[in-house]
């Protein structure tokens, strides 16, 4: 089995349903890696930018979860300045298959799991 990657999940909270689908995707498949969600739950309480970024620092890579609603999540816009902060790689998936949206200097790619399987890899 390879090492253990920790992941931090950016996400818009109007996408913590894909989140969630994200985590189960991990457990529910013959994988060669593991990773950890290190999301905050609860979003926007005191002091969650410390947390957050504690979080980020401990984690080796970021995936961020786009769609139309990342362009207005301030919360999910301040983690991806945080893990580029970190020198953390970062790599954008769609979270739903009807959305394309992009975000400045995010690379973002379908929700594959051979494409999420090559950047944890990367890591």
């Amino acid at each position: 089995m390879a090492d253990k990657k920790v992941i931090f999940v950016a996400f818009s909270i109007e996408d913590e349903r894909q989140r969630d689908f994200l985590k189960g995707q991990s457990l529910n498949t013959n994988s060669s890696f593991e990773y950890i969600d290190m999301s905050v739950k609860e979003a926007y309480a005191s002091e969650w930018k410390e947390k957050v970024r504690t979080r980020i620092r401990r984690s080796d890579g970021v995936i961020v979860l786009v769609s139309k609603n990342s362009l207005t999540s301030s919360g999910q816009k301040w983690e991806i300045a945080c893990a580029r902060e970190e020198g953390k790689k970062v790599l954008g998936i769609w979270a739903y298959t009807d959305d394309r949206t992009t975000l400045d200097g995010v690379r973002t790619v379908t929700w594959t799991w051979d494409a999420i399987k090559t950047f944890i890899d990367s890591l």
